[in-house]
């Protein structure tokens, strides 16, 4: 018989339910899939409305900030992104504030060494933070195109209902609802009007409005009740906000360059390096001005703390009172240590007892020339030539035998020294080092070669990043000493320097440290100080006078930079006598506080030795006008003329400088004719001594020249 529809085929065996069965165990798997999506979706409402509520009262809390040139924009979105959301980005004379707020419960803040481990409960969350640092790091770069500098964007997590938390994440800020009104406030006016403006600008076309998808018409959404604080939150009164931004908007205005940068300066100061690097360029073109930006850069984006160190004993104390006002938020971490200063450190953190005169080590060697100097004497008798010898070749490098220095370049010292010379120069270092035993002193490069002995046997963890500027200026063991603290991490190692303002004898290379920068090497190109006239002055001082690049070891002249600004020409005054000399530098500053718009603290008098200082501290003084000594000058604001070294000038600009009683020599250049190695050597270094004076005026230079 012909199987007819609906009939089995042959093999099938069907019991009768078994297809009601199916559909019912069908429709129970989607019940329960619903009732799960509905519980996940119950969640999210329940997240979002928490979220909702906490960003509402966040909302309210930054509003009074409006009333203080501040602009709040709420619901933003990411940049680069369709569907996150930026809760507030905050714009103003405080500079951009990037605010998350967190309504997280069981929440606490704990310290694992040198970082904070945010947990919830038991879980450890502090990865949470890992997209709001990105956001902090992508905001940071995308302001940076209109020169915006890094240290003016801060991310903060603000926890609406907590009021004990306060800590750094990944870059990021916790804090609770009622410290950060106070928090954007106590920055200070960094931002003028008109900065302020062209950042908003800038920060609504990176982060547009968020546009929320449609709500489904059949829905209705009533306002969610706000959610259960797990403390109760004391916010500002309108009277302590007020008071908050009186004590930080009325605060003297910061520098210029502490807000913004030039673009190609920013990229340089955020720009990750995977190992040691150097950035360098003439004189002028903001080198210590990206170190210090720098410096702010790794210690809000990288634990552990950073060391800014340099040669010069009383640039540390100038630099560090210019970071707290730069980087407030992170000066506890960043140290600044002369070279000598930061060896002593270690030794005496160490129990390493150690006797330094430097006073009785001058004695110690004149005794030993007197002795013992005759055999070099014959070679040259410029004692001071062999002291710097001994200082910088011998005792710079740490060379332990005559094998080691016969094989030495000496980069730095034009005088050539065959095998013979050479093992009279050691006979004489082994007496002067004899004589330091016999009274148990050391000199200044003992103490760095005791340092890094210490360091090489026991490390040091505590640093993370070393900067150092003026890097041209220390010794291969300074150098040596410095790297051990770091190695070669990314951005853990950072030279900054010109060799055109090294005015210390001798030298060293990279190659002979075995530090590699390849690949690693910035050059910045653009005059940001001088004004052309007075940078074209101050090269023609040094036009043939060449130096030798750390990184390449071969001779080399400045950088060209591109100029900005223009100006009146350098002023060369010559006298006869010391009398009319001084007189006139008088004269002239007077002139110059004539103009309303020039204070005291904006001039800087520079001569080459201690005793001129002393003499013209004397003379301005006497004529009724404050001035203060370099050697106590820390970097903060002073209605008092600067008098110093120039030595002691390296690393600041004035806005006028008086070079005061420069040596005839000086100006008319190398002399014509054969001139001995070692007094030539001493011309270019008190050339480039003299460069480093005039560039460190802005508008205005002044040139007292002593023909006597």
């Amino acid at each position: 018989m012909r199987a007819g529809w609906g009939q089995l085929q042959q093999g099938e065996h069907v019991s009768g339910g078994d297809s009601a069965a199916r559909e019912a165990r069908n429709a129970r798997a989607i019940a329960e899939e619903m009732r799960r999506q509905a519980h996940v979706y119950e969640q999210m409402a329940f997240n979002f409305e928490a979220a909702a509520a906490s960003e509402h009262r966040l909302e309210l809390t930054l509003s009074p900030l409006q009333s203080q040139g501040f602009h709040v924009l709420a619901d933003r979105r990411w940049p680069g992104s369709s569907r996150a959301q930026v809760d507030f980005a905050v714009v103003g004379p405080s500079g951009v504030f990037i605010v998350d707020a967190k309504t997280w419960k069981d929440v606490r803040v704990e310290k694992h060494g040198s970082e904070h481990r945010v947990f919830q409960g038991d879980d450890d969350v502090t990865d949470r933070f890992a997209g709001l640092a990105d956001l902090g790091m992508t905001t940071e770069q995308l302001l940076a195109e209109i020169g915006l500098a890094p240290t003016e964007v801060h991310t903060l997590a603000v926890f609406t209902n907590r009021r004990d938390i306060r800590a750094g994440v990944m870059g990021v800020e916790l804090m609770s609802e009622g410290a950060v009104v106070e928090r954007i406030l106590s920055r200070g006016r960094r931002l003028s009007q008109v900065e302020v403006e062209r950042v908003l600008m800038s920060v609504m076309t990176h982060f547009p409005p968020y546009a929320a998808g449609s709500t489904p018409a059949s829905v209705v959404i009533t306002a969610p009740p706000a959610p259960a604080r797990d403390e109760p939150v004391e916010l500002l009164t309108v009277a302590e906000i007020n008071a908050a931004a009186f004590e930080g908007l009325s605060r003297e205005p910061i520098e210029s360059w502490m807000a913004f940068l030039h673009p190609e300066q920013a990229k340089v100061v955020r720009r990750t390096f995977n190992g040691p690097c150097r950035i360098r360029g003439a004189a002028g073109t903001g080198k210590t001005v990206v170190g210090l930006h720098r410096a702010a850069h790794i210690a809000r984006t990288r634990p552990g703390k950073v060391l800014v160190t340099t040669y010069v004993r009383t640039l540390p104390d100038v630099l560090s009172a210019l970071f707290e006002r730069l980087a407030p938020e992170v000066a506890d971490r960043v140290e600044f240590e002369s070279v000598h200063a930061l060896a002593r450190k270690i030794l005496s953190s160490r129990g390493v007892r150690y006797n330094l005169q430097g006073h009785r080590a001058k004695e110690l060697w004149s005794k030993t020339w007197r002795t013992h100097g005759a055999q070099v004497a014959a070679i040259d008798p410029d004692e001071r030539y062999w002291r710097e010898e001994i200082a910088s070749v011998i005792k710079g490098r740490g060379l332990s035998s005559l094998a080691e220095y016969e094989n030495c370049a000496r980069v730095g010292r034009q005088r050539a020294l065959g095998v013979a010379q050479r093992a009279a120069v050691w006979k004489l270092y082994e007496a002067y080092a004899a004589e330091l035993r016999r009274e148990g002193v050391w000199d200044f490069e003992d103490l760095i070669l005791a340092a890094e002995a210490s360091l090489r046997h026991t490390p040091l963890d505590e640093y993370s990043a070393v900067v150092i500027d003026e890097a041209q200026d220390l010794s291969c063991a300074m150098i040596r000493m410095l790297h051990l603290l770091v190695g070669d991490g990314p951005d853990a190692f950072n030279l900054i320097g010109d060799g055109q303002q090294s005015i210390y004898p001798g030298g060293y290379t990279l190659a002979e440290l075995g530090i590699s920068i390849a690949g690693r090497g910035v050059v910045m190109d653009r005059n940001y100080r001088n004004t052309l006239e007075i940078a074209q002055f101050a090269s023609s001082i040094v036009r043939d006078n060449s130096f030798v690049d750390i990184e390449s070891g071969t001779r080399g002249t400045a950088d060209a930079a591109e100029f900005l600004r223009r100006g009146a020409k350098p002023k060369v005054v010559r006298f006869s006598s010391k009398q009319r000399h001084d007189v006139s530098v008088v004269e002239h500053i007077r002139g110059l506080l004539e103009d309303p718009t020039v204070s005291p603290g904006d001039i800087g008098v520079l001569a080459m030795y201690r005793h001129q200082v002393n003499d013209l501290l004397r003379t301005l003084t006497s004529a009724g006008i404050a001035a203060i000594d370099l050697e106590k000058y820390d970097g903060r604001p002073t209605k008092a003329v600067k008098v110093g070294t120039i030595k002691r000038a390296k690393g600041l600009e004035f806005k006028h400088v008086v070079v005061a009683r420069t040596p005839l020599a000086l100006i008319d250049g190398m002399p014509a004719g054969r001139v001995p190695d070692s007094e030539r050597e001493r011309l270019e270094l008190e050339l480039r001594e003299l460069y480093v004076a005039m560039t460190r005026a802005r508008d205005g230079l002044w040139v007292g020249v002593l023909a006597a």
